[in-house]
């Protein structure tokens, strides 16, 4: 998954998370819908949009920024004023710039010609690493830092976490969505993490419950099927054992998915020996 579909997935599940990183607004979170909208006659679409529903509120458009790019400007203010212009033309605007860190932005001559909208109050630019986190610090900007935040330490902080939507959510959708965001997060960070430490980490229970959890498993599921289609049945499965056995998956959990007996994914187990 690439950085920016992360944060695009924090935003639609945690809306809130954006406006605490702006800081002191007085739009509510509820009165947005995330989305993306498309640029009419062109095939330009930006991705990461804050529509409100209420067009006396500004709509907030962000970016997220983790390569250089010495026209990140331009292009955005190019799209923003292009969706304006074929949208809503009176409708106030604020932009915010997600970067990675502060090497990421252009030089003072590139961004010379945007300075004026940059030293205003309709754009924001944030630089993830110098986010300062505490215990106090909300926790969908604890989940966004995580991604920028070293290896050492970095599982310590998980579990921190981990142990924090526990204890203070106890209605299951919202527990879920954040516990999904932080297993995906773990894996975007640490991918040969093996599916047993995970479990371990968030509770195998939970951990089964997550959207991430359940794409695995259909991803898992559709592959079997492709395989044995290209392969002939039985034969196509038993070629999908040794990835699975590889993502962490039991002898039964594995005959579940693919539709087999336990005995016969044991003795293809045993015939990989």
């Amino acid at each position: 998954m690439k950085t920016d579909h992360i944060f695009y997935r924090i935003f639609q599940d945690l809306p809130e998370t954006f406006f605490q990183l702006w800081g002191e607004l007085s739009e509510n979170p509820n009165d947005y819908r995330f989305d993306s909208v498309e640029l009419k006659q062109t095939a330009f679409r930006i991705d990461g949009v804050f529509l409100p529903q209420d067009t006396e509120n500004p709509i907030y458009f962000t970016e997220v920024q983790f390569q250089k790019d010495t026209k990140i400007y331009l292009r955005l203010f190019s799209e923003i004023f292009t969706y304006l212009r074929d949208n809503e033309p009176d409708l106030r605007w604020r932009a915010m710039i997600i970067f990675k860190s502060r090497s990421m932005e252009p030089t003072e001559r590139q961004r010379e010609s945007v300075q004026p909208f940059l030293d205003s109050p309709l754009v924001k630019r944030i630089y993830l690493n110098e986010l300062e986190v505490s215990e106090t610090t909300p926790l969908g900007v604890q989940i966004i830092q995580l991604v920028v935040a070293k290896k050492k330490g970095f599982l310590e902080r998980v579990t921190v976490l981990i142990n924090r939507v526990k204890q203070q959510f106890t209605e299951e959708n919202y527990r879920l969505q954040l516990l999904n965001l932080l297993s995906v997060i773990v894996l975007e960070k640490l991918p040969e993490m093996s599916r047993q430490e995970l479990e371990a980490m968030f509770g195998i229970d939970d951990l089964k419950k997550t959207r991430f959890a359940q794409e695995l498993i259909a991803e898992s599921k559709a592959e079997g099927k492709i395989e044995g289609k290209l392969e002939g049945k039985i034969e196509g499965k038993l070629e999908v054992i040794p990835s699975l056995l590889r993502k962490g998956f039991s002898v039964e959990e594995i005959a579940e998915i693919l539709e087999l007996e336990v005995e016969q994914v044991r003795q293809a187990i045993a015939n990989l020996n």
